[in-house]
């Protein structure tokens, strides 16, 4: 009878990290759907932002409050679960603070009584977030495309760490044998009179489901990561450490009209010759879907955070238009978990569902063209996400393969074709201007 909570445990703790690894190999799935992109160069230098910016948060401080509220969630998440090493060896081994006797009763305290000082901190930082999305009601947390499951979204993540931290002072609150040690109850000693009418069954009965809700709902938090704007927990530091590093205005050729290009520059090219047969049929200039787009856009729109910063500096959306480009890491990310389930639903093969990322379904050509890649969405994301790019692409697509440019723009590339200017003037007119008085 005494080994059914370590079984029942340990079947709760598989089951959670099979679905958890699942998930993962699905995420990673999805990712690799995009086309190959070499971001194996200047390690140093990624190795330098994934730490200064993922792990030190350098860019969420910009915002000096909510960076700094974001910091002590961020480092009670990682110190606080060092906890959960000892809940899961105790649940497995049948034990009770299996590394109070390991670490010494001095050491064990200062980590106990660290875990409880940060775990009211957190639940300070968390409702005050949560005031300044629902009471305060911050813009950013309420443009257009945070309807009700993003909004929704980021309360039960934060409902979820309120819990969390109120199960762990009750557990230790509750935790006779801690409390008359008196090691490591720096918090929870204050709450020990609310409980002193209960008998010791009681409070032990108290403090057993409190850890069995703290592991189990640990468990569930980690499988909801995968649905969650909180993936970013995870993918942050991968998601830094592939960022581009070339200065934000430098735009990449497209390799094939790069080689157009040098076909015409070449004085010994025949310009009549067939194409080798080996090269097979052209790539597709731009992007329509999210199969054209590579597979590090694909990991930023699964690491977006939806925090909104992006958007709420971006000088299209500040003047009224449609772009927001917060919304086109969301819409890149929701076609993309749609292409995903079509993929399982069709035994791993893509079946044509007759949509795409760039179009009425998802992304308009309104939100694209509204643009002005100034990249303050790129320079403002604390996670350098890079919604730009995606931009870019679709209209690379729209240009090239669709001719589908506003007429602004191709009356321009018309002048410049034929004129040599973005002016509709003949080139021997080009130099009547400095006869002008």
């Amino acid at each position: 009878m005494q080994l059914i909570p370590n079984i029942i445990f340990a079947i709760l703790l598989g089951v959670g990290v099979y679905f958890f690894a699942s998930n993962v190999k699905k995420l990673i799935r999805n990712i690799k759907l995009g086309k190959d992109l070499d971001r194996s160069d200047q390690k140093s230098q990624r190795w330098s932002n994934m730490i200064r910016i993922a792990l030190g948060q350098s860019k969420m401080v910009r915002r000096p409050v909510s960076g700094f509220l974001h910091v002590i969630v961020y480092i009670g998440f990682i110190i606080i679960n060092i906890e959960v090493l000892e809940i899961v060896l105790d649940g497995l081994l049948g034990t009770h603070r299996l590394f109070l006797p390991i670490l010494g009763k001095a050491f064990y305290g200062f980590l106990i009584g660290t875990f409880e000082v940060l775990a009211l901190l957190v639940f300070v930082s968390v409702t005050i977030f949560w005031l300044r999305r629902n009471v305060l009601k911050i813009k950013r947390f309420w443009n257009k495309e945070m309807t009700d499951w993003p909004k929704n979204d980021g309360n039960y993540i934060l409902y979820f760490e309120m819990v969390l931290m109120t199960l762990f002072l009750i557990m230790n609150t509750t935790d006779v044998h801690l409390q008359q040690s008196g090691t490591g109850n720096v918090i929870s000693q204050f709450f020990v009179p609310l409980f002193q009418n209960i008998s010791f069954e009681g409070l032990h009965l108290i403090e057993r489901t409190a850890w069995w809700l703290h592991i189990c709902g640990i468990l569930v938090f980690l499988n909801y990561l995968y649905y969650s704007k909180h993936l970013h927990i995870l993918l942050a530091f991968p998601n830094t450490f592939y960022a581009n590093l070339k200065p934000k205005g430098q735009f990449p050729n497209n390799k094939n009209v790069t080689k157009e290009v040098q076909l015409m520059m070449d004085p010994n090219a025949d310009p009549y010759a067939a194409p080798a047969e080996d090269e097979g049929e052209p790539e597709k200039f731009g992007a329509s879907d999210v199969t054209d787009l590579n597979w590090v856009q694909l990991m930023n729109a699964y690491t977006c955070t939806e925090c909104g910063r992006c958007t709420s500096v971006c000088p299209a959306n500040l003047t009224g238009k449609e772009l927001s480009p917060r919304a086109i890491m969301m819409k890149t990310r929701n076609r993309l978990e749609e292409v995903g389930r079509n993929i399982d639903a069709n035994k791993g093969t893509f079946q044509d569902d007759g949509k795409q990322l760039l179009g009425d379904d998802y992304i308009t050509q309104e939100e694209i063209w509204a643009c002005t890649s100034c990249n303050a969405c790129v320079e403002e994301c604390p996670v350098n996400i890079d919604p730009l790019s995606i931009i870019m692409d679709m209209r690379q697509y729209l240009v090239m393969e669709q001719s589908a440019a506003p007429q602004e723009l191709n009356a321009m590339m018309t002048n410049v074709e034929n004129n040599g200017a973005p002016w509709q003037y003949s080139q021997m007119d080009r130099l009547n201007w400095v006869n002008e008085e």
